[in-house]
């Protein structure tokens, strides 16, 4: 273990300037918004010299040619960190293009397109293509060796996932498919705690002062996942908090059952077919195995209070969720 007393002079034990890709996405902005609040980091946007997306006002914005290394490494000198952000159609190769030049530009902290399901879990990562195909991101940062990376775990995002009709509800027919028995809990996280937590996780000091510093710091999670989440919730609780808030009843919903490995066989031949929408109960019907897959809060455990992240209201989010329904906002 190193220290921060150990250290040469000017040595600086806390990150101050942040890179990130994705910016302007769904869990970028947030991110965003919550490391200026800090007022703690300089945060730096690494967009497409062709993007049209504006960056929030503070952040300053480097534009790259994915086919010049050397935008990307001249972008990147002197950053503290870089947070990549994707969706799951950016270019394969665009990932590593970054991590590459974060090494040519000796960026020590990297926070890869991880924010979903927990990757160190052997099992789930295996039973999802998506998810299995991260590993080698991670590997590589290891294989150049001059950056650490850490891996955010917070499952699916809530208000996105659940206005969408991705865990089995759809909010506009009133109808809900409970896979099993419907009281499987699994983890899941908001947009505002997502940013919460890297905004958390990047304001640690680096390196414990001394022996004597037990403090949490960002060595702690070199090389290792970050378990964060706003809720633990089975179907029955989304559905519960769905009625309190749209002020409906049972009597409102039809409600199936239906054995998750059942859902889950139909979809994996539908994606083996060529089909795409099977995809989405292969990405979420995994979190409800009776494994606790998808509960890492009971597996892992949480770093929620470690970061200072608040207490949040489910039925505040699922009221966010069922204005998402409404406005058929499904991105």
């Amino acid at each position: 273990m190193s220290y921060a007393s150990q250290q040469p002079g000017g040595y600086k034990n806390h990150l101050e300037n942040i890179a990130i890709v994705g910016a302007g996405g769904n869990a970028g902005t947030y991110i965003v918004d919550s490391l200026l609040k800090t007022g703690k980091h300089k945060v730096t946007a690494i967009t497409r010299v062709d993007s049209t997306s504006k960056a929030a006002a503070g952040v300053e914005v480097k534009r790259v040619n994915y086919d010049e290394p050397s935008s990307l490494v001249n972008a990147l000198q002197g950053q503290d960190a870089l947070i990549i952000t994707m969706g799951v159609m950016a270019p394969r190769d665009q990932q590593t293009k970054l991590i590459e030049a974060a090494a040519a530009a000796k960026v020590p902290w990297i926070l890869p397109n991880e924010f979903g399901n927990d990757n160190a879990n052997v099992l789930m990562r295996n039973d999802v293509i998506i998810n299995s195909s991260k590993t080698q991101y991670r590997d590589h940062i290891e294989e150049l060796g001059v950056s650490s990376w850490i891996g955010f775990c917070c499952n699916f995002w809530y208000e996105f996932s659940l206005g969408a009709g991705s865990y089995g509800i759809d909010i506009m027919k009133r109808t809900a498919t409970f896979y099993d028995d419907g009281k499987t809990r699994l983890n899941t996280t908001t947009f505002p705690q997502v940013g919460h937590g890297v905004a958390g996780l990047l304001n640690l000091k680096v390196l414990p002062d001394n022996e004597q510093d037990t403090s949490p710091c960002l060595s702690n999670f070199r090389n290792r996942f970050v378990y964060v989440s706003s809720f633990c919730v089975n179907q029955h609780e989304m559905l519960d908090s769905l009625m309190r808030v749209t002020k409906t009843t049972t009597q409102d919903w039809k409600v199936e059952y239906r054995p998750i490995d059942e859902v889950m066989k139909e979809a994996r031949e539908k994606v083996a077919n060529g089909d795409r929408s099977g995809m989405i109960n292969v990405l979420y019907g995994r979190n409800f195995f009776k494994d606790n897959g998808g509960n890492y809060e009971k597996t892992k455990g949480l770093q929620n209070d470690i970061l200072g992240l608040p207490k949040e209201d489910l039925d505040e989010f699922t009221k966010i969720a069922v204005e998402r329904a409404e406005k058929g906002i499904h991105y």
